[in-house]
């Protein structure tokens, strides 16, 4: 099987489903696309971990991270392995005392998992063929938006909505942000202090 390494590009509102996220996994090496509809919850876990941020209490995948190292598990690669009716397959390869074995999961949880992992994610040849876009841009700047990290992205219309406030307050404002959970509004104003340290 030859392998192909996949990126996370970012993550965005599904325009199909209500209520879900679409994850867009590129190509590393080419310009095919792949996005994968996800739910809100594993869409809230990629993203905080995209963005650094530190919840309060441990996530389900931070809590099998915690897991797995105390049992001196690692994920050593993820793998999309399979594409039947609109779903995409994953498998987690653990290694466990130089023993490999491999765990069938949900691509969406297979992601989260790799991002705390550090974990390449692979996917086959095939699913490229079957699954993949390529984005054709009008303009460079349109292509260079859409090729930003997905941890440089600022949610719209949210750019400088907290430029009134000192920094003082946006970090009261951002741990506020953290305990409440609502890592949205979290990541704008950290958005907001990582700009000013910039200037």
């Amino acid at each position: 099987m030859h392998k192909v390494k996949l990126n996370i590009l970012g993550l965005s509102v599904s325009q199909s489903q209500s209520g879900a996220y679409a994850l867009v996994l590129a190509e590393e090496n080419g310009d095919r696309r792949i996005p994968i509809i996800i739910g809100p919850i594993e869409a809230q876990s990629i993203a905080i971990q995209l963005e650094g941020l530190k919840p309060p209490r441990p996530l389900t995948h931070d809590l099998f991270k915690q897991m797995a190292s105390a049992f001196d598990i690692n994920i050593s690669e993820v793998i999309i392995y399979k594409l039947e009716e609109g779903i995409f397959y994953s498998e987690l390869v653990c290694i466990k005392d130089g023993n490999q074995l491999i765990i069938d999961s949900r691509t969406s949880d297979a992601v989260a998992l790799a991002l705390r992992f550090g974990s390449p994610i692979y996917t086959t040849e095939e699913i490229l063929e079957r699954a993949g876009i390529v984005i054709e841009f009008e303009n460079e700047q349109n292509q260079e938006e859409w090729n930003r990290p997905a941890s440089e992205e600022q949610p719209r219309g949210k750019k400088h909505e907290y430029g009134k406030y000192t920094s003082a307050e946006l970090s009261e404002m951002l741990t506020s942000a953290i305990n409440d959970e609502d890592y949205e509004r979290a990541s704008a104003i950290r958005d907001e202090i990582n700009r000013r340290r910039k200037e």
